[in-house]
């Protein structure tokens, strides 16, 4: 069975090298495999990688390089589905880390029976050092963020809301579709919720994983943090039933800050007080638990001061896409199209 892998690759020479070198390793047949790469208009290394790449490994049954202008992501991802002939299109993020058995797993599973499939999504990092392991603590903690039940290797198969390198039979996408264009960071949700929607499920397997590479840096990570939840705050507006309340925690807790603060002001204090001590003994709980782990260390010792850096900047990017103009009418409606295009050219191929 033929099945594509689509990347999409913006400015990746530093992890691009890394997830080629992991599909050369696939188990699964060359022959069998198309590659789609979308570079979306990447300023550093990353054209030439992929070039390289192509050149040199031919045993593949096709590899494809779209060159586009930089975008959002869901416009690379629609960029990429348009330009396949898989009977399997798998999504496979730049900064993505895929076993040998990654294709082939899929395969199976979506030969079972699925339409949508994909597993665990642990997270890793690519400086493996004392701030490294701290960051990663941080971002895979549930206190840090990581409550989607796809970040964790399931036990058992499972049925979720939405799952990362996703797996898609090809009458998946003849269905519903492409991605919403006028999303930014959210597109993955409202487009599993559109399959949901359309009667499909979305199998979370135990036997498969990826990983993610978490930023390489704290202030790469405030800056990831608060454009999801800006995009959070914006998608409400427009598409909220894709959206998981648990997405709202960090707002809440930056909006009671907001709230105790101005009553403070007014002589009110023990609120501002018991929401602060309240946290503190989460932060601390949560940092001492981290100590267990074999991969401590004193730079843990900071998780108390990054834990909250990463939930108030989460926060007040909700804050500020509630506050900022809903999506314009008129680019729904283009993005209604694009969705509709990608539907009707898998329907007539």
């Amino acid at each position: 069975m033929l099945v594509t892998l689509c990347v999409i690759a913006y400015n990746e020479e530093q992890f691009l090298p890394g997830l080629l070198n992991d599909i050369i390793n696939q188990r699964y047949d060359h022959n069998n495999i198309e590659l789609v790469f979308v570079d979306n208009g990447s300023q550093d290394k990353t054209g030439k990688i992929i070039k390289d790449f192509a050149d040199k490994y031919t045993d593949f049954f096709a590899i494809k390089i779209i060159e586009h202008k930089k975008s959002n992501q869901a416009v690379g991802w629609n960029t990429a589905f348009l330009h396949t002939r898989g009977n399997i299109i798998i999504k496979v993020d730049a900064h993505s880390k895929i076993p040998a058995d990654f294709v082939e797993n899929n395969v199976k599973v979506i030969m079972s029976g699925e339409y949508v499939c994909g597993g665990g999504r642990p997270n890793i990092t690519l400086h493996e050092n004392n701030w490294g392991n701290t960051l990663l603590t941080a971002e895979e903690n549930l206190f840090g963020g990581n409550f989607a039940k796809y970040r964790r290797v399931q036990r058992k198969k499972t049925y979720i809301n939405s799952i990362f390198n996703g797996a898609y039979r090809r009458d998946v996408f003849a269905r519903v579709g492409g991605f919403n264009e006028a999303l930014g960071r959210t597109e993955d949700n409202e487009f599993h919720y559109r399959i949901i929607k359309a009667g499909y499920k979305i199998c979370c397997s135990p036997d498969i994983v990826s990983y993610q590479y978490i930023r390489t840096s704290l202030k790469k990570m405030i800056v990831q943090k608060y454009s999801n939840g800006f995009w959070i705050g914006l998608t409400v507006k427009t598409i909220p039933e894709c959206l998981s309340k648990f997405y709202f925690v960090p707002f809440a807790f930056v909006l009671s800050l907001i709230i105790s603060t101005v009553l403070a002001f007014f002589g009110i204090s023990w609120l501002l007080w018991a929401i602060l001590l309240s946290y503190l003994c989460f932060d601390l709980f949560i940092t001492f638990n981290s100590f267990q782990k074999k991969t401590r260390c004193l730079h843990f010792l900071l998780l108390p001061l990054i834990f909250p850096s990463l939930h108030i900047a989460f926060g007040i990017g909700t804050l500020v896409g509630l506050i900022h103009l809903p999506i314009r009418k008129e680019k729904l409606n283009k993005a209604r199209r694009k969705i509709k295009q990608v539907k009707m050219y898998y329907i007539g191929n």
